[in-house]
């Protein structure tokens, strides 16, 4: 009978084994899904500068252009996403986020098609709190952003 329980034990431990390993595992790919593009997009001057290829799918990030929220009769609204120095244009089927405005940030998932940004999904940036702080940074280096803190 000693044997069976020993054998339960044995068991019991490697259960625990696998479970941290997969555990860990499952970390390591969140962290390098996060690191390998989910924070990472693009300004409209490196869209401007090095288009990408119609058929890859990245983010862009900027300011909504002042003047150029345009809803149409359909579900499509187009926009401009801007950084100060490069303005891209953007088309977007489908319903816009409560906090989405001119002159607020967003973030766009999409392609470049023909010099405008076909968006999938569009995030609104509404301020600071939200905006991620790479966004900040290249927003306050060109001179767009003030922060109403300081």
């Amino acid at each position: 009978m000693a044997g069976m329980k020993g054998l339960k034990k044995k068991r019991r431990v490697q259960i625990i084994f696998v479970t941290i390993g997969a555990l860990v595992l499952a970390t390591g790919l969140i962290g390098f899904a996060f690191r390998d593009g989910i924070n990472y997009f693009r300004s409209p001057t490196q869209v401007a500068e090095e288009p990408p290829a119609p058929n890859e799918v990245f983010r862009i990030g900027g300011l909504v252009a002042e003047g150029s929220l345009v809803r149409g009769m359909s579900e499509t609204v187009t926009f401009s996403v801007t950084d100060g120095a490069n303005t891209i244009p953007v088309e977007y089927k489908g319903v816009l986020p409560d906090l989405f405005g001119e002159n607020q940030g967003m973030v766009g998932t999409g392609s470049y098609v023909n010099g405008t940004f076909q968006a999938s999904e569009i995030l609104a940036k509404h301020d600071e709190d939200y905006m991620p702080k790479e966004v900040l940074d290249t927003l306050k280096e060109q001179g767009v952003y003030v922060d109403p803190n300081s």
